[in-house]
């Protein structure tokens, strides 16, 4: 993997879209130090590259009545990489699936799975998640408040 070469002034502004992405040119280039000019250049340079990758407004799922968070352990019987490629595509086009990591563990998966309520985390469970190719297994963990989930990217 090639890691960019960025400079302090690629960092701050990667530090500052990730606390707020709809902040001005103008604004970005005077929190950074820099004029408007070089600051559109890096920035259009940083999305060429793929280092920001969009943007995206941050929705509390709360507020829209998505408050049933359950992590899920998911045990594979096939952990080839043609099994582990349609696994994956699978999860990519479940949304209840809010996030999914591929672990070194006791198990191959992690998921993140935001419903409404238990009812809804079941349906979802019992016909899609568990239907899923390749799925041996699963085990539940209900998460009961949200201590950190802010998405902030940690300061470069």
């Amino acid at each position: 993997m090639n890691f960019p070469d960025l400079d302090r002034f690629d960092r701050a502004i990667l530090n500052v879209l990730s606390e707020d992405g709809r902040i001005s040119i103008a604004d970005l280039a005077r929190k950074i130090g820099l004029s408007k000019t070089p600051t559109q250049t890096r920035l259009r340079r940083l999305e060429a590259e793929g280092i920001i990758t969009g943007y995206r407004a941050l929705v509390d799922p709360i507020r829209l009545g998505l408050d049933h968070v359950a992590f899920v352990e998911v045990k594979l019987d096939d952990t080839r990489e043609a099994a582990l490629v349609k696994f994956n595509a699978a999860v990519a086009k479940l949304p209840e699936i809010e996030q999914a990591y591929m672990m070194a563990s006791h198990f191959d998966y992690l998921l993140k799975v935001r419903t409404r309520s238990m009812t809804d985390y079941r349906a979802v469970l019992g016909e899609k998640i568990s239907s899923l190719p390749h799925v041996a297994s699963t085990s539940t963990y209900v998460a009961m408040e949200a201590i950190k989930e802010d998405g902030a990217l940690a300061p470069l």
